[in-house]
């Protein structure tokens, strides 16, 4: 029997919309890719996640990849208001989940500079049972501990536990710790598969 569902937040309970937040800026799409090739599409963005860096030696980390666009990189990511936004189901799912008697968590791969400056793009979280912002932790998905902190934080069964993630490896790591995986490519999507999936255990 399922008893808990655990989300992922960017992209499933929110949109992260990097692209549309650097346009937003101004930036033009050769500068837009360029920002993104020395940032967000670099390992690196899993380190701002971590939180275990600053943010001035991310930048600097940032800088190294393409030097000539410092002053962007930094006007990009000075303030990141708007990188993540609202997906007015959020709450209504949450709440429609909670009356039929599951348990909600997050478990998002977070940095503390979008949770503080996206902070109204998160007022879901106050309807969930808990969770995990990974740069509170200082570990990222997929790696397995993270997973296990969620279930052991919260005296979660793995067996009783779903997690619903956008992206393929997370939800994979899920798996290997003996939760069911949901891949999330739509809220119609999910709830479909999550009803096969009650179906069957």
């Amino acid at each position: 029997m399922i008893r808990n569902i655990i989300f992922d937040i960017g992209n499933v309970l929110t949109d992260f919309r990097w692209k549309g937040f650097l346009e937003d800026k101004g930036f033009d799409e050769a500068m837009v890719e360029r920002i993104a090739q020395a940032s967000v599409k670099t390992v690196l963005w899993n380190e701002m996640d971590r939180g275990v860096w600053d943010m001035e030696e991310l930048m600097q980390a940032f800088i190294a990849k393409d030097p000539e666009i410092e002053p962007q990189l930094r006007r990009a990511y000075d303030n990141v208001t708007g990188m993540v936004t609202k997906r007015d189901y959020a709450i209504p799912w949450i709440q429609e989940l909670k009356a039929k008697g599951y348990r909600i968590y997050y478990l998002s791969n977070f940095s503390e500079k979008a949770y503080v400056d996206c902070m109204d793009a998160l007022d879901f979280l106050s309807y969930t049972d808990g969770g995990i912002l990974s740069y509170r932790e200082k570990m990222v998905k997929p790696a397995p501990e993270i997973y296990r902190l969620l279930l052991s934080r919260y005296s979660l069964n793995a067996e009783e536990s779903v997690f619903i993630d956008d992206t393929p490896i997370n939800v994979e790591g899920a798996r290997a710790v003996g939760m069911y995986g949901i891949r999330f490519e739509t809220k119609e999507q999910a709830e479909a598969e999550l009803r096969a999936l009650e179906a069957r255990v």
